[in-house]
């Protein structure tokens, strides 16, 4: 158990931690030959296009230092802060960190984030200022930045790059010197935290753990502390590039068991594993529980899909813990699935990776946010969907979500965020420069601003210079009303939101104006309107195609051309009443992309 060591990579988004675990994965002949590939370790399709890490990937290498061979169980984890809580469980399984900053870069708002949940787990963190063969690196700036962050001295700060692999041995070296081994009695009855897991249509569910105490044998009859269910470890084995089988598991190591499992539901991510003949007596303080920051509807194309859209889901949340569902229904759509995400990419990549890895065609609906309704009689509940809203004479008020929110900009780009934050209700709280030309600018503004573009269009604004990272302080009462978009008088449900008072009118323009635009014209009028509650604020009307009745009527009377367009009319009249609006997918997702 001594030459073991846990180390996890932490850093902001971009600043090369998959490809620094390139290098410590090349060095150490843990990858050779044709398997060595940029991102090694980024093994979906989706991560490699996008060239960002959307899971942890844990992987063991064997390094021999001054005589001794040391054993290395590397997690390389994602930047983005939609994914933190992958960060957060992979931090719970290591003993070390490294926290990688850009050399040319500096520190950004997820490496203060990542850092402090290392701190909190009592990690031993190892700072690495990565890319310093980059011509714009400035490591003295950056050194006084870790230093002033952390309370390190400058020469504890190692010197790498990830591309020329500068600084990979001292690196290796540094971690078997500071990283403690894992502590843990192998005398003890078993016990394993269930870190991750994911489903394999050939083998059930593959179940990824870290053992704390004692020992796992392969042929074990173990049992899943939560649920209470036992199974026979048929397989057992250690995280290499593929997976390698072993007959025994002992503390201190990273590994993998098959059993079998078929239903998804009876793994969880934060259970604890232990043996049946020698159970332990308490079970590991598993991970927080998440908490979902956006809401939105997943509803199937054709209805028949509805099971297989559950099935999917669930094979989905095994391997992505963060999701949360339940079902729900809506009149336009029919049944579906309310999903909890943690923020708009997040979103996105579920919706790709349901395509994808599962060919599920999903209409998405706006997103919005949990919001706490008081209603006239004094009750209380919550509100997740817009078709929630009780009518105005029940309602009494409703509380809505508030973030504190923390930039980190360059100085020249104040003036836009603020104008961007005040325009989403944002209350300023405090500026605090940092080093040299570095501020960070903390607001507090309601969550249901932030989900749709917020992030996008700072990054913009900022030409993607600014970090953004905030958390949750709390409701507040706030004047929201309920928008509905009605077709040809019919309330469509998928497209309705909860909107501030203020935007209401602007934002339902803006929607109509959309909808015109993506709905295919047909062969009676259509009438968009966007209304709050009776009153409509806003219409657009998608004129018919009309098919041109005289062009055969040449010469002659007016009142031969009249009575042929008076016959067309009539035919109209009849279809308006009995037509059915045709909204194509994009017009549901055409919401979110409003500029």
């Amino acid at each position: 158990m001594k030459n073991i060591r846990n180390f996890c990579i932490i850093a902001h988004i971009d600043h090369g931690k998959s490809t620094l675990a390139d290098r410590l994965l090349e060095y150490t002949g843990t990858v050779t030959g044709k398997d060595l590939q940029a991102q090694v370790l980024d093994n979906m399709d989706l991560e490699r296009e996008r060239g960002i890490t959307i899971k942890s990937h844990a992987i063991q290498m064997d390094y021999e230092y001054e005589g001794v061979k040391y054993t290395l169980n590397l997690i390389d984890t994602p930047g983005h802060v939609d994914f933190s809580y992958e960060v957060s469980r992979s931090i719970a399984a290591c003993e070390g960190a490294l926290l990688i900053v850009d050399a040319t870069q500096g520190i950004q708002a997820q490496t203060i984030s990542n850092l402090y949940l290392a701190i909190e787990n009592n990690l031993e963190i190892i700072p690495v200022l990565n890319k310093m063969d980059m011509p714009n690196a400035m490591p003295e700036d950056v050194k006084d930045q870790i230093v002033e962050l952390i309370g390190c001295k400058p020469e504890d700060i190692v010197e790498a790059s990830g591309k020329t692999g500068l600084g990979v041995e001292k690196l290796l070296h540094e971690i078997i010197a500071r990283v403690p081994a894992p502590e843990g009695d192998k005398d003890k009855p078993l016990q394993a935290l269930v870190f991750d897991s994911e489903f394999n249509s050939f083998r059930g569910i593959i179940t990824y753990c870290r053992i704390l105490n004692g020992v796992l044998n392969k042929g074990d009859l173990v049992k899943f502390v939560n649920t209470g269910k036992t199974y026979t470890a048929d397989e057992i084995g250690v995280l290499r590039l593929k997976q390698e089988p072993r007959k025994t598991l002992e503390t201190g190591d990273v590994g993998y068991i098959i059993s079998g499992i078929k239903t998804s539901t009876e793994v969880k991510v934060g259970d604890t594993i232990t043996q049946v003949s020698n159970p332990c007596d308490i079970a590991i303080d598993g991970f927080e529980e998440v908490k979902p920051m956006v809401f939105a509807g997943i509803y199937p194309i054709d209805a028949e899909d509805y099971e297989d859209l559950r099935a999917s889901i669930e094979k989905l949340q095994l391997n992505d813990a963060s999701l949360t569902f339940e079902p729900e229904s809506s009149a336009a759509l029919g049944f579906g699935f309310r999903c909890g995400f943690l923020g708009m990419l997040h979103m996105e990549i579920i919706q790709e990776r349901l395509d994808r890895e599962f060919n599920m065609n999903v209409i998405t609906t706006v997103p919005n946010v949990m919001y706490i309704t008081y209603l006239a009689n004094g009750e209380v509940f919550e509100m997740h969907n817009p078709s929630g809203m009780p009518s105005a004479n029940a309602l009494d008020f409703v509380e809505e979500p508030f973030i504190r929110a923390q930039i980190i900009t360059p100085t020249e780009y104040i003036g836009t965020i603020m104008t961007l934050c005040l325009g989403k209700r944002g209350i300023l709280i405090s500026q605090q420069y940092h080093t040299g030309n570095r501020i960070e600018i903390t607001y507090e503004m309601p969550l249901g601003e932030i989900v749709f573009d917020f992030y996008d269009r700072l990054k913009s604004i900022t030409k993607g210079y600014a970090s953004f990272d905030y958390y949750r302080i709390g409701f507040r009462k706030a004047h929201l009303v309920k928008l509905d978009i009605l077709l040809n008088g019919e309330s469509v449900d998928a497209l309705s939101a909860l909107i501030h008072f203020d935007n209401a009118y602007n934002f339902g323009r803006r929607i109509c104006e959309k909808l015109k635009e993506l709905i295919p014209r047909q062969q009676f009028d259509i009438a968009i309107q966007a209304a709050i509650g009776a009153k409509v604020i806003a219409r657009e009307t998608i004129k018919a195609v009309r098919k041109d009745v005289t062009a055969k009527c040449y010469g002659g009377d007016i009142s031969r051309k009249r009575k042929l367009l008076d016959k067309q009319k009539a035919g109209k009249k009849r279809m308006k009443q009995i037509g059915n609006v045709e909204v194509p997918q994009k017009a549901f997702l055409a919401v979110l992309k409003l500029d």
